[in-house]
């Protein structure tokens, strides 16, 4: 394993742990070069699912960019990267659960959605306007009034 920051193969494991779903190992080292530590998993490798675009263009699953796409959204929001990637393992799981070999892209952006819809309304708005494609303003506010409702509901009734 290669240091993210020196470069150096010389490291250490200092820690390992099994992520939440068992389906991955954690692995804190520590790079014998320049004693800065880092993180890496290590995963059981799958027959790749396949995402199918809105062309109907098919690419392989790619978890780098669903969290890319996350962190895009959560940018400046006080949302932690192990919240971030948590998110992503959902997805995973799902499309395991849920489809055998191609799975529609829009399935992906729906579990993101639901997700971040609960954890930060910022992040879910902006990740919604463009997975949602809002074609003008007006439905980017008619979004934003639909969750300011749903957010003053309990605030009513208490």
């Amino acid at each position: 394993m290669r240091c993210p920051s020196c470069g150096s193969e010389k490291d250490r494991v200092v820690d390992s742990r099994s992520s939440s779903d068992g389906l991955a190992v954690r692995r804190r080292r520590e790079c014998q070069g320049c004693n800065k530590r880092f993180t890496s998993y290590e995963r059981i490798e799958e027959t790749p699912r396949m995402v199918v675009k809105k062309d109907m263009r098919r690419e392989p699953f790619n978890r780098a960019k669903v969290l890319d796409g996350i962190m895009t959204a959560c940018q400046k929001r006080r949302i932690s990267v192990e919240r971030m990637e948590s998110i992503v393992d959902e997805v995973e799981r799902r499309l395991r659960e849920e489809f055998d070999q191609e799975v529609p892209s829009g399935f992906i952006g729906e579990v993101v959605i639901e997700h971040l819809r609960k954890l930060d309304s910022v992040a879910y708005v902006r990740f919604a306007s463009v997975y949602q494609e809002f074609a003008d303003v007006t439905e980017f506010l008619n979004e934003l009034t639909r969750l300011v409702g749903k957010e003053r509901k309990p605030d009513v009734q208490s």
